[in-house]
């Protein structure tokens, strides 16, 4: 005796499997955008394929060891900087977002200056002065845990000292202040 498959059944069959193969492919493609571009790069690779990539890096600082850092910053609007050191024979030395949390949680106030913060995450994306406080205030966008878009400061003294740190939320992407900057 044969059992016959009833063409209901077959035909969910079919569409459990067509879905199943839809979310494959969609997880996939999820994973693929997750990889960032500056994950694409090892230790040892060239400037030369940096740049092909990147472009000519927006600003250049000399560090204290010989090497160089290259930025790609995409402020004023934009939330990441690429950093880049590179050795002196022109190989990578490390390459990374650079505005995130843990970078900025290294900063330490009464040791770190002004040039400190430039070399390290470059231009800020808008300054400001206190005079009440006589701070002046470099702000940076940045994406906290890759969901929380928000803004970190370094308050100066007058001597340009970093006195007072703060993160706060970005009103770029707060829809209840869009559209009243």
């Amino acid at each position: 005796m044969k059992l016959s498959v009833s063409p209901r059944r077959q035909a969910l069959r079919v569409t459990v499997l067509r879905l199943r193969a839809c979310a494959i492919v969609s997880l996939s493609l999820g994973l693929a955008a997750c990889v960032q571009p500056w994950d694409a790069f090892q230790p040892g690779a060239d400037q030369a394929s940096l740049v092909a990539r990147f472009g000519p890096p927006k600003e250049v600082y000399d560090l204290p060891n010989g090497d160089k850092h290259l930025l790609w910053p995409t402020q004023p609007l934009g939330e990441t900087t690429v950093g880049a050191e590179i050795a002196p024979d022109g190989k990578l030395v490390k390459l990374q977002q650079i505005l995130t949390a843990d970078n900025f949680g290294r900063v330490v106030p009464g040791q770190w200056n002004k040039h400190d913060i430039q070399v390290n995450f470059g231009l800020p994306e808008e300054t400001a002065y206190f005079p009440l406080m006589k701070r002046e205030v470099w702000s940076y966008r940045y994406v906290e845990n890759n969901v929380w878009y928000k803004l970190y400061h370094f308050y100066f003294d007058d001597g340009g000292i970093v006195r007072q740190t703060q993160k706060t939320d970005d009103p770029l992407h707060d829809p209840d202040h869009r559209g009243f900057f």
